[in-house]
């Protein structure tokens, strides 16, 4: 059992340049999904929009990054990221989301979703946002 933290950034309609940015800069591998990719387009003009993208490298880094779709507030500069935790084992995720919830505001309950086991979003009592996911296979 293990756990990643990464930090997840986001933006309105320009993750993908960014994470194009990010890569060019510190090498590695982008991948991006698009809300068409998911099937979770709203608005068809953000259907190329990315709703989970990264770049990691052979050093070690690792960024990820979302478009926040504009059913949903946002403000450059506000909010502008959230500490994703990954990990292989339920229990563990579950354990962690407990001990953060304490306090915090449930974005998202920690639940099944189309792209993981278990995914869910909290605000803790500080104000931090943490993204707490199961991890899934996905092609690179």
């Amino acid at each position: 059992m293990s756990v990643t933290t990464t930090t997840h950034l986001n933006f309105r309609g320009a993750a993908r340049e960014a994470l194009d940015f990010y890569r060019s800069v510190f090498g590695g591998n982008t991948v991006a999904v698009t809300y068409q990719d998911a099937g979770a387009v709203r608005d068809e003009s953000e259907a190329d929009w990315v709703m989970w993208g990264e770049v990691t490298g052979d050093n070690g880094f690792h960024v990820m990054a979302y478009d926040v779709p504009s059913h949903l507030p946002w403000g450059q500069g506000e909010n502008p990221f959230f500490v994703s935790v990954r990990g292989d084992d339920t229990e563990e995720i579950g354990a962690l989301w407990a001990a953060l919830a304490e306090g915090a505001t449930v974005v998202r309950p920690l639940e099944p979703a189309p792209w993981a086991p278990l995914y869910g979003m909290l605000t803790d009592r500080f104000g931090i946002t943490w993204v707490l996911d199961v991890t899934a296979p996905y092609n690179r």
